[in-house]
């Protein structure tokens, strides 16, 4: 049920209204998965993927899509041996699944040796819009299509303190100088200069702002936008919360190699404390109680969409 006040104003879900619907939900090949360990991973893959498929059936109408379809894919990575592609949510497991996805194409022969530079800004892996129509097409239709998905409010906080509480030669200069600059009324010269220490009141402050004066970033744009899952009809939807198993049983399912297990280690920064429901709460804190609505109805989407309990 939407609340009240959603009823009355404008609703985040019209932005999904007319569309297509994606085709019937196709089921998994299990051909590959071996020993019945995997059963109550399976169920609760059926029951997302069913609970996703009923929410865009009841929130989408029958007219023609405005999106380009080049840029509805634009952050679907390839694998073509494996036939998968997949939808980078970044702070939901990205850099770990790319590294997979180098090991699966054969470009490494493990994935604890690739650096993050190496993930992230190497050539290695090829995107859905780098193809033809006809390539794109293609894919879609016979590729076994995944994506990972986290709470919306701990990927949020997740981005925040990866990208402003560490030295960073890129979020600081872009992004810091312009949030302090407008929402830091005695900001000093130095911060001014540097773009750090932007405090996480100001990070949702331009978050919620319709006139930001930097635009969008990946690390924080809703999952709804990144990978559009009530068009692109995802086979498989894994969940940062059980990232291990998901993964795991994801990698049987496509055939990938015995011994080829999802990597434990924490990308960067692995002495911080991870980002957790405990971690999340202390940083709510800081916001008052509407900026708190506020965030949590800017991630409206994400929360319906993949069933997660409202903060």
């Amino acid at each position: 049920q939407l609340p009240e006040q959603q009823k009355t104003s404008e609703s985040p879900l019209s932005w999904f209204r007319g569309v297509y619907l994606p085709p019937a939900l196709h089921p998994l090949n299990k051909t590959f998965v071996k020993g019945g360990e995997w059963q109550d991973i399976d169920s609760t893959q059926e029951k997302r993927r069913a609970f996703l498929q009923d929410f865009c059936k009841k929130y989408n109408s029958r007219k023609k899509l405005q999106t380009h379809l080049v840029h509805l894919v634009s952050r679907i990575y390839v694998e073509d041996r494996h036939q998968v592609l997949y939808c980078e949510v970044p702070k939901a497991g990205c850099s770990n699944w790319k590294r997979v996805l180098m090991v699966l194409g054969g470009v490494a022969a493990s994935a604890n040796n690739i650096s993050h530079d190496d993930v992230h800004y190497g050539k290695h892996l090829r995107k859905l819009d780098s193809y033809d129509l006809k390539g794109i097409y293609t894919r879609l239709n016979a590729y076994t299509k995944f994506i990972f998905v986290r709470d919306p409010m701990e990927r949020l906080v997740s981005a925040f303190r990866d990208k402003f509480e560490h030295p960073n030669s890129y979020y600081h200069p872009v992004f810091g100088k312009a949030i302090m600059k407008k929402y830091r009324h005695d900001a000093d010269e130095e911060a001014l200069k540097t773009g750090s220490g932007v405090k996480f009141k100001e990070f949702i402050q331009y978050l919620l702002d319709s006139h930001r004066p930097v635009g969008m970033d990946i690390h924080w744009e809703q999952v709804s936008k990144l990978c559009y899952p009530c068009l692109i009809n995802y086979d498989f939807i894994g969940k940062f919360e059980t990232l291990e198993e998901d993964a795991n049983y994801f990698l049987q399912l496509v055939g990938a190699p015995a011994d080829l297990k999802f990597p434990k280690f924490k990308d960067r920064h692995s002495s911080d404390e991870r980002t957790s429901a405990e971690v999340v709460r202390q940083y709510l804190k800081e916001l008052s109680k509407e900026e708190r609505q506020l965030t949590y109805d800017f991630y409206y989407l994400d929360y319906l969409m993949f069933n997660y309990t409202s903060p």
